[in-house]
């Protein structure tokens, strides 16, 4: 038992290996199971990066500097605001790759986002196979660039000469040593780690020799990041406030996330707001046609969503407003509030917008979340 070690996860320890017909097995990575990626071959296709917009000097510099770290063989980490334009960064160092025919991975821990993200770089990158690898759709492994959950990479070993890592705090990525394993062991060449908020880990992880952090700490449209505003209301009175939200921001013809920390509380409250406006819709985990409702909602045929966290990355929505329902409720941590906040003036067209923490009382991840957005504020104030 000692002296078995996993060889696609490397587990070790006797209390996650088992025994069949007298052969041991690894228990600790036993929902990783499936076809492996056939090897790589790249597709013929002329990689051509097309884009219809510039990107800003900031963006530059650091998609020039990204190349550099390539080629020298160094891992990066970004470490850049929420709305700065963190895939476009990679953008670059993708077309430097793509020419030399070498196998690229951009890995994200939620499907959702992997779904959102395949249209993104399908059109960057018109003359390319682009492949989306997630539960449910794993046909096809191989293309020109995998765009895959982490949960998918246990099917590339030691395979891609570049792995883009995105949102690298997420769940069910962060703090599982798991999915870490099978990122390190797809990696053939360099990485790029992504963030808006990388722990003190990863900081100091990405500060040892061949390594380097790059900080972009302000939006591609130099606005500033909407302040959240803390709205403190008795339980009764919360969902009061909620309508008067919907009806001020409707009125104007402005798409509302309301964010819940439960399933249980996002289903009663849609509940109750449904009595009074017609034109939204509920998503969360266990909702299989979230898909297609994000999409409607992307087309205006709904005016707001109730949801869980599923929607606090990765989707962009023009002039979106957002309530954060029990923001002082123990699930919500100082990052994930800053990342619902960071859904708020995306755009280059419409930069500001309401971002409101309706609370009980003000909880220590509020106020965090608060300090840290008026911190990044602050660069861009002096920058002029």
């Amino acid at each position: 038992m000692e002296d078995f070690v996993c060889p696609r996860c490397g587990n070790r320890d006797p209390k996650y290996i088992g025994y069949k017909n007298g052969f041991p097995y690894c228990r600790f990575c036993i929902s990783l199971r499936g076809e492996n990626a056939p090897d790589y071959s790249y597709s013929g296709g002329e990689a051509i990066l097309s884009l219809k917009y510039d990107l800003s000097k900031e963006q530059k510099e650091i998609s020039e500097r990204l190349i550099f770290n390539f080629k020298r063989g160094y891992d990066t980490l970004i470490n850049a605001v929420c709305g700065a334009g963190k895939t476009e960064l990679v953008y670059g160092v993708i077309e430097y790759a793509l020419k030399r025919k070498l196998s690229i991975c951009f890995a994200i821990p939620r499907k959702d986002v992997v779904i959102e993200l395949e249209e993104r770089i399908k059109n960057a990158f018109p003359n390319n196979k682009i492949v989306s690898v997630y539960g449910g759709n794993t046909t096809i492994l191989s293309g020109d660039i995998v765009i895959c959950t982490t949960h998918q990479l246990f099917r590339y070993n030691n395979y891609f000469d570049l792995i883009i890592l995105d949102e690298i705090d997420a769940f069910p990525f962060i703090n599982n040593s798991l999915l870490n394993v099978m990122y390190a062991k797809s990696k053939k060449g360099v990485a790029i780690l992504m963030s808006a908020t990388p722990s003190f880990e990863i900081l100091n992880e990405f500060s040892k020799d061949n390594h380097e952090i790059l900080e972009l700490n302000v939006r591609f449209h130099h606005k500033e990041i909407p302040v959240p505003k803390i709205v403190i209301r008795p339980s009764e009175i919360k969902r009061l406030y909620i309508l008067s939200f919907l009806k001020k921001h409707i009125k104007d013809n402005k798409q509302v996330f309301i964010f819940a920390p439960t399933i249980y509380m996002a289903e009663a409250i849609f509940d109750f707001i449904k009595s009074f406006f017609k034109n939204g819709n509920v998503v969360h985990s266990k909702k299989e046609d979230r898909k297609q409702i994000i999409e409607d909602f992307k087309k205006k045929k709904y005016m707001f969503l109730v949801t869980t966290s599923v929607l606090e990355r990765g989707v962009t929505v023009k002039n979106l407003q957002v309530l954060v329902y029990r923001a002082d409720f123990s699930l919500y941590d100082t990052k994930t509030l800053i990342q619902i906040s960071g859904r708020v003036g995306r755009k280059y067209d419409a930069s500001e917008g309401e971002i409101i923490f309706l609370a009980d009382s003000i909880s220590s991840s509020m106020e965090e979340a608060r300090r840290t957005i008026i911190s990044k504020n602050k660069y861009l104030q002096n920058m002029f």
